[in-house]
């Protein structure tokens, strides 16, 4: 049954989360009137348009920068969308600028898992299977070890959008731009990085 949501709680959750009035009318119905649980909701339906959005050519865009404030450490990000309208939008150009910063704090090595070579993951898990059998498990206990502590420790370690955003540890990069895909409306994808830091080699 329907609940009769007032004004005030809808522009609240407007205000909360940047969704349109009607999503969030709809989200506070869905979640009878409670406010946490409509976040919820909302996150997950922007979650799934972010989805539908995937496929789509992202070939405008912008690079972004951050210098951390030593002046000792950098980073430069190429994030693309699909029109020039949107890589001209303030929202957009914050989250390139925020993803660098996390690129200069974080310093990821690969996008996302599929750039991470094969011969990198193979030694990755040697290293994680010999470590359960040195613990006394068995091979093939020591073998789903390996596959989850690559998924678990791995890749959050090296790749982009597996890392939790520095700026909000709750959630990963890669969920920080299917938020943005969703109140923005295109596809969004990281296109390349660089990081520097002075006396390391690039």
């Amino acid at each position: 049954m329907s609940i009769a949501i007032d004004a005030a709680s809808v522009m609240k959750l407007r205000e909360q989360t940047g969704a349109g009035v009607m999503e969030c009318k709809r989200a506070l119905q869905d979640a009878q009137g409670n406010v946490d649980k409509a976040v919820e909701l909302l996150r997950e339906r922007g979650l799934l348009k972010a989805a539908k959005k995937a496929g789509r050519a992202a070939k405008e865009g912008r690079i972004l920068t951050y210098v951390h404030h030593d002046g000792k450490t950098a980073a430069m990000v190429e994030l693309n969308c699909e029109t020039d309208f949107v890589a001209r939008n303030e929202l957009f150009q914050t989250l390139g600028r925020d993803i660098a910063m996390h690129v200069a704090a974080r310093a990821p090595q690969f996008i996302s898992k599929d750039d991470v070579p094969t011969e990198v993951l193979e030694n990755e898990k040697r290293i994680y299977r010999t470590q359960a059998m040195s613990e006394g498990k068995p091979e093939s206990v020591a073998e789903k070890i390996a596959e989850g502590r690559l998924n678990k420790f791995f890749f959050q370690e090296v790749c982009l959008l597996e890392q939790p955003f520095v700026k909000d540890e709750g959630k990963t990069i890669r969920e920080l731009i299917q938020e943005h895909i969703a109140k923005l409306g295109e596809n969004i994808v990281v296109g390349r990085f660089v990081r520097f830091k002075v006396g390391e080699a690039s």
